[in-house]
């Protein structure tokens, strides 16, 4: 497989550090704060696996370059700290498997939204599951969240299974909710959980 590999120029730098620092969520996994130098895993995950993680996820279609994700990974490190924003790289046995983050955070309400991808060989091992246990001591105990939601799309069965596994409450349907890469919008399952439920 050919390898793509991005040169930084000295002046991409990681403006800002976050508060938060890795979290070993257990022997195995272990959730790592996203930096720049994970540009080229995250892209040559994505590169080998476009017909498996292209079904559920729109971005993979645009994710055309090591550029284009080097842009996503700037966007995230750019923001500021105090909006809550949080990425991580999912580690398994210290290879990286995916990403995990809160994304939306609205901090006046005290909510968030965890969103979360995996690579295909780290399938069906907990990962995901664990590790969204991990955000949600986090976003409860540290970040002072009252609200987490998941979404998925109506059909991706093994996203849907992780809410409900962790005790979730089914909200309801955003109706196409979600613009595919392919052109058609699909209809969104709403899950939350409240802090102390």
């Amino acid at each position: 497989m050919k390898r793509n590999r991005i040169y930084l120029h000295k002046t991409h730098k990681q403006t800002i550090m976050s508060p938060i620092s890795k979290i070993m969520v257990s022997g195995s996994i272990t959730l790592k704060p996203l930096e720049l130098t994970d540009t080229d895993e995250i892209f040559n995950t994505i590169d080998a696996q476009r017909d498996y993680l292209g079904k559920w996820l729109p971005f993979v279609r645009y994710t055309r370059s090591a550029k284009d994700t080097l842009s996503f990974v700037l966007s995230v490190l750019e923001q500021p700290v105090e909006n809550g924003n949080y990425m991580y790289v999912i580690q398994y046995d210290e290879v990286f498997a995916g990403l995990i983050g809160f994304k939306d955070t609205d901090n006046i309400n005290k909510k968030t939204e965890i969103g979360y991808w995996l690579s295909e060989k780290f399938q069906k091992k907990g990962i995901i599951t664990e590790s969204i246990r991990a955000m949600m001591k986090l976003a409860y105990n540290k970040l002072d969240i009252h609200r987490i939601q998941i979404k998925c799309a109506v059909g991706n069965t093994p996203s849907s299974n992780i809410p409900k596994r962790l005790g979730f409450r089914f909200e309801g349907i955003e109706r196409a909710g979600e613009l595919h890469s392919n052109g058609c919008f699909l209809d969104i399952e709403v899950y939350s959980k409240l802090k102390g439920e």
